[in-house]
């Protein structure tokens, strides 16, 4: 049976380098589980990998998208599993790498059947949403669907607007729709979670902000703040350059939050993760025992 290797974790605690030497090791190539480096320009912000990393090893779902793209989780699960259908026929394993846990999840659980939105329905949320605000929105949702309400991250703009579109377009809960069911796959997932220390992580994450800035996220910024009102963009790291250029912040205060807010991110996405008992985990300095680990379950082997 082929293997797909799940290499998942918080952000910042070094997946990128090690997806690429497992890719080596198997000579094989990775899909992107990542749902903002999906943006051609976004570079930077998202710690998209390096175009010598692209040649070292071969990526899909990198750089693919506009920025007014609309793109969901439901879309990247169709075109990842039509794509993993063609590369397992050239390859008996493939690594997956991200920490988008809604991406992940949809290639190894599933998305529910939710009905596609229709483009007025789409506009009309949009509009709402620019004239009367995320607060105002979740209200409605309260009335409409309190179930997801309780639930649902009511400062997340695109899981709001989404689960009221459904509410108006179908005239049902969006709840009604997300049956949570585990969806069958044709290969074997085998997943494998990186993790370290939280002083070390947040060390990390603190100074690759900092490289970041040296390497030119400003000017990035600078570049996409006509489309800041973009939901693509409502994503740590613009959105506080954002406030910055607004001149609500200045530049060092505005860097702090980044660095906050990407510490508060780590945290959301490793509480995400440590509820799939189907990960195991490893510092990603175990390099050798994760190749054990991988070898023992698939007996794939490294030539």
């Amino acid at each position: 049976m082929h293997t797909l290797i799940v290499l998942i974790g918080p952000t910042g605690v070094g997946k990128t380098e090690l997806s690429l030497r497992l890719a080596e090791q198997f000579h094989t190539c990775i899909v992107s589980a990542d749902s903002r480096q999906l943006y051609a320009d976004l570079k930077i912000g998202t710690a998209a990998p390096t175009s010598e990393q692209l040649q070292r090893v071969q990526h899909h779902f990198i750089g693919t998208l506009k920025l007014t793209d609309y793109y969901s989780a439901a879309q990247y699960e169709a075109e990842a599993l039509k794509l993993l259908d063609i590369l397992f026929a050239e390859h008996d394993t493939l690594l997956l790498t991200g920490g988008s846990m809604m991406y992940v999840d949809a290639i190894c659980k599933g998305i529910d059947d939710i009905p596609t939105v229709d483009t007025e329905t789409r506009q009309l949320m949009l509009h709402k949403y620019e004239t009367e605000g995320l607060e105002r929105l979740c209200a409605e949702l309260k009335l409409l669907d309190p179930e997801y309400y309780k639930i649902v991250d009511l400062k997340n703009p695109k899981r709001v607007i989404h689960a009221l579109e459904i509410c108006y377009m179908t005239g049902k809960t969006y709840t009604s729709f997300r049956t949570c069911r585990k969806k069958e796959r044709p290969f074997r997932i085998l997943k494998i979670g990186l993790t370290r220390n939280r002083e070390e992580l947040y060390d990390r994450i603190n100074r690759r902000v900092d490289l970041m800035i040296e390497e030119g996220l400003i000017e990035e910024a600078r570049q996409v703040y006509p489309y800041r009102a973009l939901n693509s963009l409502n994503t740590v790291g613009y959105k506080e350059l954002f406030k910055y250029m607004d001149g609500e912040w200045s530049l060092p205060f505005a860097i702090d939050k980044i660095k906050q807010n990407s510490r508060i991110y780590s945290r959301k996405q490793m509480t995400w993760f440590k509820r799939d008992e189907e990960i195991h985990w490893f510092h990603p300095e175990q390099e050798a025992e994760i190749l054990e680990h991988i070898r023992k379950e698939t007996n794939a082997g490294c030539r």
